[in-house]
This record gives structure tokens, sequence and C-alpha cells, in this order.
């Protein structure tokens, strides 16, 4: 990303969300988390006319499937029992961060269509010229994934839980529209957090002291070594992103008798809240539904956001007034018969994914009267 112009990057259709902002996409790179150690080798797509820049993806070299959300493991496996690599890749995505959005940047005055089309096509000649395995672009909007599937590039489908705003008035509007049973866990689990001591706080990134940051990137890394995880984003990527993105990062944090002692990280933009990180000092009795989900959802209602985006997984979410969404991602297979075995797989996937949606949803937590009147994608 240092070879780019942050100001042509930022001026392209897109790169208003926090997670392609120039910035966002820099940190990563120049603190570590994206490296060819740990698997990410930048490789960015570019579209230009002249000095002119008419279009962006942000793109990686992949050494392995880690970080990416869209479970691919068992194509990987399948390559390597046939003696082929499937490593390198080429994937459009957002390192290390499982959220919706447009995967084409573009320049507005230049015709959208032939600009998605060109990055469409682009990458794939470059798949085919690097002699790499495959193009993956992860989690999609709706815009760039009728032109992927133009392209030949093949749909898939994933699951995540969302939360919509109904233009409630506060949190208790909010519960009115769920089942009693629902309602009164939720008021149990937060008077839970109120009983055992504990205050919770709104924080922006450009607000957060440097010991605020060190307290909660100790959160995160315990947390993540708890999960057998790795760790990749340094406490100082996590105080300059607070300083660059200002208010676009949201924290949520939890003191006890004025000590922080657990944290989410949000990010956002002007319409969503993106839940990403998470951490404690030990465990408190629902103190992570507190902190990454029903302040979430408060601040939503306050502020006017239309939705929000907790993160990858979670059928727990479901009770907490989260919904099933349906994720997109697209793929493109060099090898032909790869091609259609993965493209006869997701034929398959995708109705058994949607069924799932749909059943969950009914089974939800809403009256049957609201549900049929909360906003919808």
């Amino acid at each position: 990303m240092r070879e780019i112009d942050p100001r042509r990057w930022n001026a392209l259709q897109g790169a208003d969300n926090p997670f392609l902002r120039h910035e966002f996409l820099d940190a990563l790179e120049r603190h570590g988390a994206v490296s060819r150690e740990n698997g990410w080798i930048p490789y960015h797509l570019l579209l230009e006319d002249g000095e002119t820049l008419t279009a962006a993806a942000p793109a990686y070299i992949k050494g392995n499937s880690w970080g990416e959300f869209v479970f691919d493991f068992a194509w990987a496996h399948a390559y390597e029992r046939n003696g082929m690599a499937y490593y390198p890749k080429l994937i459009i995505a957002v390192p290390y961060s499982p959220v919706n959005g447009p995967r084409m940047l573009l320049n507005p005055d230049y015709p959208a269509e032939g600009l998605r089309h060109a990055l469409a096509d682009g990458a794939r000649q470059m798949a085919d010229a690097m002699e790499i395995s495959s193009v993956h672009w992860l989690f999609a909007r709706d815009a760039d994934m009728d032109i992927l599937e133009e392209a030949e590039y093949a749909r898939r489908e994933g699951c995540q839980y969302h939360w919509r705003n109904a233009g409630y008035a506060d949190f208790d509007d909010f519960l009115a529209g769920l089942s009693a049973k629902k309602r009164k866990n939720i008021r149990r689990e937060r008077r839970r957090v109120t009983e055992q001591g504990l205050a919770l706080r709104t924080v922006h990134g450009d607000e957060a002291s440097p010991a605020l940051w060190e307290a909660l990137h100790g959160f995160y890394e315990d947390t993540f070594h708890a999960h057998g995880n790795l760790p990749v984003i340094t406490r100082d990527c996590f105080i300059e992103l607070g300083g660059t993105l200002g208010d676009r990062i949201v924290l949520f944090v939890a003191e006890d008798d004025g000590e922080p002692v657990a944290g989410a990280i949000c990010l956002l933009s002007e319409d969503t809240l993106y839940g990403r990180y998470w951490g404690a000092a030990r465990e408190y009795d629902g103190l992570h539904f507190e902190a990454c989900y029903y302040q979430g959802i408060d601040y939503c209602i306050r502020h006017g956001l239309t939705r929000f985006e907790p993160g990858a997984q979670g059928e727990h979410k479901v009770a907490r007034g989260f919904l099933p969404v349906l994720t997109h991602s697209a793929h493109y297979l060099r090898d032909a018969e790869f091609r259609a075995a993965v493209d006869d797989f997701l034929e398959r996937e995708r109705p058994a994914v949607a069924r799932y949606a749909h059943d969950l949803t009914i089974q939800g937590p809403y009256r049957p009267d609201v549900l049929e009147q909360l906003p919808r994608d």
C-alpha cells in the first residue's frame, strides 16, 4: 500500500468503508500483520487510465487459508491428494476481517460496469500469467457479485448473523419486539454485569489513551492465545489506527472500580457498526454478551445506524436479536476438472445454506408480527 498514493486510493467509491481505507490496509502491512511470514503477500489490483486511477481492489497472494473466514481447506486437501498445489492463490479481501462490503473500488467518473468487468477479468489473467491455482473474492456485495458471475466465477454463499435497526427509539423498544422469554433472558444477562460491579463506557479511537490501548491489546492477545490462535495485530498498530481512523473506531470498555478489565473493538462506517476484537482479563458472567452485542445494539440505536455486523459465526447471536444473513464470495479455479467439481459442490451447498438461514430466522427471537416488518437485505 505504501507504493499507492493514499489520496488516489481513498478518492475511489467504496474506500469510505473503514476496512478499505488506505490507512487501515497500510497499517496492517507496515506493522507486520500482513506479511510473507503470515502467509499474506500484498498484490493489489490497480486499473489506470494514464495518470488516473480508475479502479482498485485489495488483493493478496496467499500461502495458506488462515484469516479468510471463507473455508476452502477441503479444496486444498483435494488438490494435495491429487499431487497438485493449491497454494499460492490470489484473494481479494480484507485481511483477517469477515466484513461485507465492496471489493471493487471505482472512480465515479468512469462507467462502473466496465471497471468491474476489467477487474474481474484482470484477476483471472493475473492468475493465469502467474500459474497459481485460483482467484477468490471474499465477502463481496451484490453489485460486484453480479459481474463476477458474468465473468464465470462460481458463487458461494455463507451465513452470518446481523442486527438490523427498525427505527427503535431505545434499547427497550428493541426488546419489546422479542418474545417474552428472550426479552427476560437479555435483561437478566445485562443485570448480571452490573451486579458484578462492572461499568461500561464508550470510547472512540482518537479518545483512547496509550494506557487504554495497552490494556485492550493485552486482552486481545490473551483471548487469541486461549483459543490457539496467533494475535497478529500489534499494540502499535492499534494505536496508529486509533489516531488515523479516529471516531471510525468504537471501543466498549468494561471497568471494575475505574480499571479496564475487558473491551470490544469495533469499526464504524456511515451506516454500519462492525464488531472485530474482544478480550477480558478474566471470566465475568455475561460480560461478553454485554460488550460485544448489547453495547453495540445500543450504540446503533443512539446514532441511527442501520446495521450491526458482530463478526463471523455464532448461532448464539440469534437469541440476542441477530438474524441469519447470506454472505457471498466468488471463486475461479484454473484447473478445469477441479472447477467442475467445485461448481457441483456449490450447486448443492447454496440451497442448503439458504434453507438453514430461513429456518433459523423463523425460529428466532422476534415475535412473528415484528419479524415481518424488520428491514431485510
